[in-house]
């Protein structure tokens, strides 16, 4: 963990980080799919509660804030950035945010191997790595094949939310969204209840992007 996260102090995870080695392994080609049960995560007081999903999560802002605003859902981030997972989970342990938990995992290994259908009421992506250059960009979480496996995990009516800085890169989410579009209607975005006065969201990029002026793209897409 870098000084310039944890100040010098020794980062706990406690129970709030898990492990992408932790889970089942992807099966073999033909088998099914080793589908978790996500809410099992959770103490057992707070499993009936809805179960939404962050999607790069960096240093947990917004999922500590949100969880806080909102105690009534149960939050599952995922982050690859071993220092940024560990920072963010050692915040929702500090928090004591119980209905929180954080994954250090590839998120599209995650969702399509492990993540059961009809099970997200929201799916949060923010300020995802736009991979610029041309060689690049099919590394980009945002592409059509992932928004169907996220359809597939979303509750009748739920959403995918996002935002980006990037204007050629949400261009490229128009793009594969409306590749999709008989199964998600857009709609505009509207900010969660964490997010402070004028902001979209709320998290560290966009506190940073905003000083440095630049503009924000974001948009909702609404399960049929």
């Amino acid at each position: 963990m870098s000084h310039s996260l944890s100040h010098g102090k020794p980062i706990d995870v406690g129970h709030f980080g898990l492990l992408q080695e932790d889970l089942p392994p992807p099966p073999p080609p033909g088998m099914p799919a080793p589908r978790l049960d996500l809410n099992a995560w959770f103490p057992a007081e707070l499993r009936g509660h809805p179960l939404e999903l962050e999607i790069g999560s960096g240093k947990g802002t917004f999922l500590v804030g949100q969880a806080a605003a909102t105690p009534g859902v149960n939050y599952i981030g995922v982050e690859w950035a071993r220092a940024f997972w560990s920072y963010a989970a050692d915040r929702a342990r500090r928090h004591a945010l119980e209905n929180v938990r954080l994954l250090r995992a590839d998120a599209a290994v995650f969702v399509r191997w492990h993540c059961p259908d009809a099970l997200f009421r929201q799916v949060h992506i923010y300020f995802p790595d736009p991979w610029p250059k041309a060689r690049q960009q099919k590394r980009r979480i945002i592409q059509a094949e992932f928004l169907r496996e996220l359809h597939r995990t979303l509750a009748p009516g739920g959403q995918i939310r996002i935002a980006t800085d990037h204007a050629d890169y949400f261009q490229w989410m128009l793009d594969h969204a409306a590749q999709v579009s008989g199964i998600f209607e857009r709609l505009p975005f509207e900010s969660p209840d964490s997010a402070g006065e004028g902001e979209l969201v709320g998290t560290n990029f966009e506190r940073k992007y905003r000083r440095e002026g630049r503009p924000f793209h974001a948009m909702i897409l609404r399960r049929l």
